[in-house]
């Protein structure tokens, strides 16, 4: 259990590292009018969950999981940062972007899951 929570606690340093890179470098190659580096991570996040679910499970690889998908997706992933970011937008007035955000957001997610699980698939057949 201990070796276990270790690995999860190291794939988060590494996954919220990676979240914190890639917020930088969207912020500053799309400027921060819109929390698009949320989005990126979350429709990100979502295509390799997607992607690792189909491969660990066809090439056994499921004792990886918890390195892999808690600790470095789940550091990786934002889904407090994109309520933050909901309630930001509402907050300013920006109705319409909050609304869309979170459509936009949920749906893209959901795509990149299955993206990623269609691509495993094309991999592991």
């Amino acid at each position: 259990m201990i070796q276990t929570m270790l690995t999860v606690a190291l794939g988060g340093a590494i996954g919220a590292s990676a979240r914190y890179l890639t917020s930088v470098a969207t912020m500053r190659l799309m400027g921060g009018g819109f929390p698009w580096a949320t989005v990126f991570v979350n429709v990100a996040g979502s295509f390799f969950m997607g992607f690792l679910v189909v491969l660990f499970a066809h090439r056994g690889l499921t004792r990886h999981a918890p390195f892999v998908m808690t600790g470095i997706l789940g550091g990786f992933t934002t889904f407090s940062a994109f309520s933050l970011d909901t309630v930001s937008l509402w907050q300013r007035g920006a109705s319409g972007a909050a609304a869309v955000y979170v459509v936009g957001s949920v749906v893209l997610s959901i795509a990149g899951l299955f993206a990623g699980m269609a691509v495993a698939r094309v991999v592991v057949a």
